[in-house]
C-alpha cells in the first residue's frame, strides 16, 4: 500500500469502466451479500473475531514459507545454471 506506482495502477484500474461493471455485478451476487453478512456477523462476536485472526495469521504464515522455500529453490537453480554455463564457457582440458 505504500508503493506510489502500484497505487496508481491500482487507481486506474478502479477508474476503469469495465473494472466498476464487474465490481458492481458481484457486488449484487447472492454469494457475496453472504459472505458480506457472514464477515458482519463475526466481527460483531469477539471470540469469532479472535478465531478469524488466527486462521489469518496461520496462513500468512504458511504463505510466507512457501515464498521463502520458492526463493531457496530458484537460487538453487540458478546457482546451478551458473556452474553448468561456467562449465561451458571453460576450454576442454589437455
Amino acid at each position: 500500500m505504500t508503493d506510489p506506482e502500484m497505487m496508481r495502477e491500482a487507481q486506474q484500474m478502479m477508474q476503469d469502466p469495465a473494472f466498476q461493471a464487474n465490481m458492481k455485478k458481484m457486488a449484487e451476487s447472492a454469494q457475496f451479500q453472504k459472505s458480506i453478512k457472514t464477515t458482519k456477523e463475526v466481527m460483531k462476536d469477539p471470540k469469532k473475531m479472535e478465531e478469524m485472526q488466527k486462521k489469518m495469521e496461520e496462513k500468512l504464515t504458511e504463505g510466507q514459507k512457501e515464498l521463502q522455500e520458492l526463493e531457496e529453490k530458484e537460487k538453487e537453480e540458478k546457482a546451478i545454471k551458473a556452474e553448468g554455463a561456467d562449465a561451458d564457457a571453460k576450454p576442454p582440458a589437455k
